[in-house]
This record gives C-alpha cells, sequence and structure tokens, in this order.
C-alpha cells in the first residue's frame, strides 16, 4: 500500500514539474523514474525496460526516416501537394489536419507525425503562421485520423487482439457467443470519424484562443547581416511560368525579392503576377536563416557559376559565414580578380556589410576588411580556417546544405515501402520469402522491423549522411518516452493503478450509461499518466467484467477502451506524437491542458453518446 501511495505522489510532483515549464520532460520523468527505482518500488531492470522499449527505439529509427526526407527535399514536396498554399491560419489548420487524419487512419500515427514534423515546421515559416499554431493540431489530427480504422493505431491492434483471445478462451463455456471473435476493420469508424471530425472542428474554431502565439526569433529579432544574394531560376525547372506569388517567393520570412534581371533588363518592382522564366537572375535581400531557406527551394542555384567548380560534390556542402579581416589578401580587391575560389576552395555567394545593401553582381564586389561573406563549402573548411589571420570569425550555418532532389522519388519510396510493407503485414500476418526451395519465415513485420529497414535503406543508398542521421535524433524526447514507460510501470507494479480503478468502480450501481461513461474517464485519465497500450491493457479486463455484471454486450465498452486509450490529448506524455512536438513547436505543460482538456471532454462525450447507439447495450 505504501509503494502505491508513493508512486501516485511521484507522478503527481512530475506532473507539477512539467506544468512549470521550467524543467524539461526528460529531466522531470527521469527525477521521478529516479526516485521511484531508488525507494525500492521498481527494479533496475524494470527500470531500464523503458529504454529498451520497441516503441521507444522506432521512435528514434523514425526520426532517420524523416531525416532522409529533408535532406532530399521530399518532404517539401509532399508539404506542398498535401497542404497547398492557404490565405489564413483557420484555412491553414484545416489543409493540414484533414490529409494528415486521412493518412493517419491507415498508416501508424508514429512515423506519419515524425516525417511531417519539418514539413510543417518550413510551411509555417513559408505563411508566416507560428508553428505554434499547427504542430500541436498535427499530433491531434494524427491521434483522431487513428481512431477511425482498426490499424490506425497500435492500441487499436492490442485490444482486438485481447477481445479475441477473450472469445478464444472464455472463462465460461456460454460466454464465447456473447463476446465476438475481434472487430471489423472500420467498425470503430462508426465512432471514429464522428469524433475525429468533431475534434478537428473543434481545434480549428479554437486555437486563436487556446492555442500559443509563439513566433520564431526571425520574426522579432532584426539581424544586421542583412545580406544581398542572387539566384538563377534553372531551365525546365517547376519554377518556370509559376508566378511570383505561385512560386512561394513572395512572403518569405525575413527575406524579400528585390529586382528580377531578365535578359539584361532589370525589372525594379516585382509584384506578385509576374511569371518566372528559365535563366531570370532573382536578387533577394535578408537575413542569413532565409537565405538557408532560399536554397532548398528547388529549381533555384546561385547565380555565381563558380560553385560548379569547387572539388566537393555540391550535396556534400553546406553555408558559412566568415568575417573578412585587414590582412585577408582579397580586401580591396573584387572576389573575382582575388581569386577567392581559388584560394580557399570556397565560393561567396552573398555579402553583408554593417547592414546596407551591396550592389552589383557577387563577382564584381570590392571587397572591404569587416564584410561577413556567406560561403559554399565543404564543413572542413571551418576546422581548415579556423586559425587563419585572413578571418576574424568563421562559423557553420547549420542544416544549410543543399538537398539532394535528385533521391527525393527514392525517399519517397521507402517511406511508401515501409508503410505499405507493415499496413500490409499487419492485415494478413507473417511475411515468408520463397527463395528456391526454401522459404524464409520474416514473421510479423512490425513497426519496429519496417522503421529498421528503411532507416537502414536511407543511410545505405546515401539519402542521409549517416553525421546528419547521427544529429537528427532527439535524444531528449526518446528518454522521456522512456522514462514515462518506466513509471507506468511503476504504477502498475506497485498496485496504484489497481487502487485508482477499484475505488472508481466501486459505486456505480447498475446503470449501463454511467459504467460506460467511467470506463471511458478511467481509461483516459491512465492514458494521460500512463502510455495508451498500457492503459488499454490495463483497462480491458474492467470493461470485460463490467459488461459480463451488466450482462450487456461488451462491445460498447471495448469501443470506449479503445478510443479512450487512444485520445489523450491533455497532457505531452499522454500520447508519444504530443511529445514529439513539445519541442518543436515550444509548448509548455498548460498548452496542453488549455486546449486538451475540452477537447478530451468532446470527444469522450461524443464517443459515449455515439457508442450504445450503434451497438446497444441490450440487443
Amino acid at each position: 500500500m505504501f509503494e502505491a501511495w508513493l508512486t501516485l505522489v511521484v507522478v503527481l510532483l512530475v506532473l507539477g514539474l512539467l506544468s512549470t515549464s521550467r524543467v524539461s520532460p526528460d529531466l522531470a520523468l527521469g527525477g521521478g523514474l529516479m526516485v521511484l527505482l531508488l525507494c525500492g518500488v521498481i527494479q533496475t531492470d524494470e527500470a531500464l525496460a523503458g529504454f529498451a522499449n520497441e516503441g521507444m527505439i522506432t521512435v528514434g529509427l523514425l526520426f532517420v526516416v524523416s531525416a532522409g526526407m529533408v535532406e532530399t527535399g521530399a518532404v517539401t514536396w509532399l508539404a506542398e501537394r498535401l497542404f497547398g498554399r492557404p490565405k489564413s491560419t483557420f484555412r491553414a489548420l484545416w489543409r493540414m489536419m484533414l490529409p494528415t487524419a486521412g493518412l493517419s487512419a491507415f498508416m501508424n500515427n508514429t512515423p506519419l507525425v515524425a516525417m511531417l514534423i519539418p514539413a510543417v515546421n518550413d510551411w509555417a515559416k513559408q505563411h508566416r503562421i507560428p508553428a505554434s499554431k499547427l504542430l500541436l493540431p498535427l499530433s491531434y489530427a494524427s491521434i483522431l485520423g487513428g481512431v477511425c480504422t482498426l490499424i490506425g493505431t497500435s492500441t487499436n491492434l492490442v485490444v482486438n487482439g485481447m477481445l479475441i483471445r477473450a472469445h478464444d478462451a472464455p472463462k465460461v463455456a456460454d460466454a464465447a457467443a456473447a463476446i465476438p471473435r475481434g472487430l471489423g476493420m472500420f467498425d470503430i469508424a462508426w465512432v471514429g470519424v464522428p469524433c475525429a471530425l468533431a475534434g478537428m472542428a473543434f481545434v480549428a474554431l479554437t486555437s486563436r484562443f487556446l492555442l500559443p502565439n509563439r513566433r520564431p526569433s526571425i520574426a522579432s529579432v532584426a539581424d544586421p547581416r542583412e545580406y544581398t544574394i542572387e539566384m538563377v531560376v534553372e531551365p525546365g525547372s517547376p519554377l518556370v511560368d509559376k508566378s511570383v506569388e505561385e512560386a512561394g517567393l513572395r512572403h518569405l520570412p525575413g527575406l524579400f525579392l528585390a529586382e528580377i534581371s531578365r535578359e539584361g533588363v532589370t525589372l525594379p518592382a516585382v509584384g506578385p503576377e509576374e511569371k518566372l522564366r528559365g535563366n531570370d537572375h532573382l536578387v533577394f535581400v535578408g537575413i542569413v536563416d532565409s537565405v538557408v531557406d532560399l536554397q532548398k527551394i528547388r529549381g533555384l542555384t546561385p547565380a555565381t557559376n563558380q560553385v560548379f567548380k569547387l572539388d566537393s560534390p555540391r550535396s556534400q556542402r553546406c553555408l558559412i559565414e566568415a568575417v573578412a579581416s585587414s590582412s585577408c589578401p582579397v580586401v580591396g580587391k573584387t572576389i573575382r580578380d582575388g581569386r577567392f575560389r581559388s584560394l580557399y576552395n570556397a565560393v561567396v555567394i552573398a555579402v553583408a556589410r554593417h547592414g546596407e545593401r551591396v550592389r552589383g553582381k557577387i563577382g564584381d564586389i570590392v571587397l572591404r576588411a569587416g564584410d561577413t561573406l556567406l560561403l559554399e563549402a565543404h564543413p572542413s573548411f571551418v576546422k581548415e580556417n579556423r586559425n587563419n589571420r585572413h578571418f576574424y570569425l568563421i562559423s557553420q550555418v547549420e542544416n544549410s546544405s543543399p538537398p539532394r532532389y535528385d533521391k527525393a522519388p527514392l525517399a519517397l519510396g521507402i517511406v511508401l515501402g515501409m508503410v505499405l510493407l507493415v499496413t500490409i503485414s499487419e492485415a494478413l500476418g507473417a511475411v515468408k520469402l520463397t527463395l528456391g526451395n526454401n522459404t524464409l519465415d520474416l514473421g510479423q513485420i512490425t513497426m519496429f522491423k519496417g522503421a529498421m529497414i528503411a532507416a537502414a535503406l536511407m543511410v545505405v543508398t546515401r539519402c542521409v549522411r549517416i553525421e546528419e542521421a547521427r544529429r537528427t535524433i532527439d535524444w531528449e524526447v526518446l528518454v522521456a518516452i522512456a522514462c514515462s514507460l518506466g513509471i507506468g510501470l511503476a504504477l502498475d507494479r506497485s498496485g496504484a493503478a489497481d487502487m485508482v480503478t477499484d475505488a472508481v468502480f466501486r459505486g456505480l450501481g447498475e446503470n449501463p450509461w454511467l459504467a460506460l461513461a467511467m470506463i471511458y474517464a478511467v481509461t483516459l485519465l491512465a492514458t494521460e499518466i500512463l502510455t495508451n497500450n498500457a492503459a488499454a491493457a490495463l483497462m480491458f479486463p474492467f470493461a470485460m467484467a463490467t459488461a459480463a455484471h451488466l450482462g450487456a454486450d461488451v462491445r460498447p465498452f471495448v469501443i470506449c477502451v479503445m478510443v479512450a486509450a487512444s485520445c489523450g490529448f491533455a497532457t505531452p506524455i499522454g500520447y508519444q506524437t504530443n511529445l514529439m512536438v513539445y519541442g518543436p513547436g515550444g509548448y509548455r505543460f498548460g498548452d496542453y491542458l488549455r486546449i486538451g482538456v475540452p477537447l478530451d471532454l468532446l470527444v469522450g462525450a461524443i464517443a459515449v453518446a455515439v457508442t450504445p447507439l450503434v451497438w446497444p447495450f441490450y440487443p
């Protein structure tokens, strides 16, 4: 009993620390797990079980898969096709949530969110929408879409598996007829679709008031290093014959299109309807973060032809900022006459000079001491010239390598293959390969196996560099997930979970509606503080026992356990996709409570009201 109460106190303290937003989730959850281990509530192997958990490692592998999509530019292409160009935040939410929910109904929502986070980030930046207005709805849409089909979430499959086992091995022989042998692919859709539509409508209508408006620093901090960069529209590229507006060059954050040079004629006032042509020279003025975004637009390349004369392939290069010193041999000369590329194996693509616009072609600019140069070079340039007296300061710009667009179809194919392989395997069972007279039984291709294969293919096919793959893994998220699994195990082992559920169900009486509502509420509470699968596994026996006690159909209770175990919106640990957007969206614990609690109540009310209408308690 003491261990149960101690565990509940630790969980409340962890939630309190998370609500202050002063402690990161990995530290708060890790501290709680440490206390439970030191007090003997769980053993060492149980505390570390989360770090060997298949789900946690799957998330780590999916970070690598996502990196391959980003590195090849495939994620940008996907976002353009799925999300389009909305005119307002309200429309942006619908354009993002509907396809996300649709995809989530037929694929695991964890890889979907991992893949779309960078796409939504870039999309939000391009349309000047705070990422905090979109990333939490992204997680919510994936959760809501997942409850529309049997294969939408692993929780649905777990509960369905327990239902099949209950039918095949009933405690009472006559009970087999009362327990269906599993559910159909779209049985849950009768409840899931109304919940999903109502939930997304609620998020879209209340996002203005309930979601935080945290704009990135690029929108509020003026950068004195304002670069002038000239880009060329490649002939035959997707940008040709598109207007400036359609090409997405009109409202780039921190950057504006100053002029277009076309066949020797300069167009200084560029309107949004101006059509782009091949070999157009576009002159942009803006800060370095925006120049990085510009480099990633397919069909634009730096105007200087020197970039094609460097030793290393362009996909292996990055952007580097260097401040020229008075001893730099190129100072006082034009970049062309100073033979900058020959001296440093790097190309100057933009120059910033004390906030003033530097006019003229890059090669004709006369460098001055103190000029900040934006270079395209191999990352080794930083190490080789760190102590060179020719430069006051050198730093590499993060995430500035040009995308490898030629591998984008391959990256998309790998992700699509992963989804199809896992989905088909979940539907049909084991996968067997026939090699001559031998049959290789691969077993069921789980999400872990599929992600492992996809991550390996991304690295082997060079869709993502191994250094980038390592850097992309968000260790804070993985540690937080692993520690939350350990705390969930402690709630189960200590008897705290059973103590809470027994107390809740002690006075239910014979009212099936009240019983159904309590099953949903307790499952939801368990989901918010445990994991979704742990909550489902914990509450399934209670659901079956309650139905048997009332002599009612088990399906309404099983369906409500499925929905409640997946639809945890009020805490970052309620569902792992909520935790995945916590950092990228700059969220705080209170942000989840503010919009998640009413969303929990709305979805719960719909599920409890609709389920008995589809499957009556007493047919």
